[in-house]
């Protein structure tokens, strides 16, 4: 006898306490136990450290074989007339991943070689001559307090004040620490190299992964047909492929953003004779790439440093600032929107609660992948609500509810005609020009 589990009312309620206890369980684990789980989950990530840098290097290096092998190889290989089969398609795979590995390597060697060759000489001319920058700050601080006496006695009753407490601190806290300090950077160390070692195991994962991948992207199709209706498995599909879209666009476009801010930064600053151009130049081009908050997290130490070298000439620092204003004005209405475009979708309201959030849950990580992901579930959630408006027969569109009061069976009902009419002639105002740019535009292009 065949027994429909599906339909016994026995088996659903089964279902529903084992699914109900499962869930107080871990609930449960989690109000009380959540640094043992928090803790168990780092160890996980820890070990699988090697195969996430794999599977990262193998998606960001995955346009760049695709590029090689259709622009390339395979034109190559209908030149010369060599027929289609698995074996040459074997052949052009490993020559395409040899040459994307190369050119991965090749780029990591010449930016860390570009890096130390002018970051380690700033460093060590920084280092070599701190003294000296110690007494010009010095004799600049002395300069301001004899040319202003009431700051200078407010900055000395402020130095008696603290020169106490300061004292305690360092007999009391920093010496005391000592071995803590040097345990801390002995861990820092094996920590580096670890992830050094990391790195170079999930390299090697990277090119298994690459010679795979339509293999590993079948299987996953395979498993969501098989677990899911066709339905949902197309929209799951669907969906992942708007995530890579989504990715690769904005963290692509956002490399050779930065890439090129760097650049210009490193000529402006050379042009304006600013104090160890290198060095400025790599930290605000790195920095650059942590959306809306990265040029101030690159302008401020590298403003301070740029002030604490030659304190006697304020004025390099002030003329440093400005560049950097113009720089991330140039950045922001011209050259971002131009390479990145409308990648994400978000507003610069959404962009900032996406940095804020993910930068707090994952730290520099979380500020860089931040925007995308919430671009991925703002887009989710868009669909959904555009589903269920479209099931009542409601308009989508945003601005439709902008000046809305309520809906009732004679139809929508606005807050305020007047608003509603300025918007509307806005909205009409703009959509005609927009016509006339383009009717200007056909005639320029005729």
């Amino acid at each position: 006898m065949k027994y429909d589990l599906k339909n016994n009312k026995y088996f659903r309620w089964g279902l529903t306490a084992f699914l109900t206890i499962a869930a107080s369980i871990c609930f449960y684990y989690l109000l009380f136990h959540g640094s043992s789980i928090k803790t168990g989950f780092h160890t996980i990530i820890g070990i699988l450290m090697p195969v996430v840098f794999g599977l990262v290097t193998a998606y960001l290096l995955t346009p760049v074989l695709n590029f090689i092998e259709t622009k390339l190889l395979f034109p190559l290989c209908r030149k010369m007339k060599v027929k289609e089969s698995r074996k040459r398609n074997s052949i052009v795979r490993g020559i395409g991943i040899l040459i994307t590995a190369f050119l991965f390597v090749t780029l990591i060697y010449s930016l860390v070689a570009m890096m130390l060759s002018q970051i380690v000489p700033s460093i060590v001319n920084i280092a070599s001559n701190f003294d000296t920058y110690i007494s010009n700050f010095t004799k600049w601080i002395s300069k301001l307090m004899d040319d202003n006496p009431e700051l200078g006695s407010q900055i000395t009753f402020l130095i008696d004040k603290y020169s106490v407490e300061l004292e305690n601190w360092l007999n009391n806290t920093v010496l005391t620490k000592t071995s803590q300090v040097i345990m801390t950077v002995s861990l820092s160390v094996i920590n580096i190299l670890k992830s050094l070692w990391d790195f170079i195991i999930g390299f090697v994962i990277s090119i298994y992964v690459l010679a795979s991948k339509e293999k590993f992207a079948g299987q996953a199709k395979k498993m969501a047909y098989a677990f899911f209706e066709q339905k949902t498995a197309n929209r799951l599909i669907k969906s992942f492929r708007f995530t890579h879209s989504t990715f690769i666009g904005f963290i692509g476009g956002k490399i050779v953003d930065s890439f090129i801010i760097g650049c210009l930064c490193f000529i402006g600053t050379t042009l304006l004779q600013t104090p160890y151009a290198a060095l400025v130049s790599v930290i605000v081009g790195v920095t650059n790439i942590i959306p809306f908050f990265g040029p101030y997290l690159g302008a401020i130490p590298s403003a301070i440093l740029i002030l604490v070298v030659d304190p006697m000439h304020p004025l390099n620092c002030v003329y440093f600032v400005l560049f950097i204003l113009v720089l991330q004005q140039f950045d922001g209405n011209f050259l971002g929107p131009k390479i990145l475009g409308n990648s994400t979708g978000l507003t610069g309201f959404w962009v900032i609660f996406a940095i804020t959030v993910f930068g707090g849950l994952f730290g520099i990580l979380g500020m860089i992948v931040g925007v995308p992901i919430f671009a991925v579930i703002y887009a989710a959630i868009k669909v959904v609500v555009n589903t269920f408006l479209r099931k009542k027969d409601l308009p989508v569109e945003t601005e439709q509810y902008s000046y809305l009061k309520n809906i009732d069976e004679e139809g929508f009902h606005t807050l305020n005609s007047r608003l509603q009419k300025d918007h509307e002639l806005k909205d009409q105002t703009d959509f005609s020009q927009d016509k006339k740019d383009q009717e200007e535009k056909n005639v320029g292009e005729k």
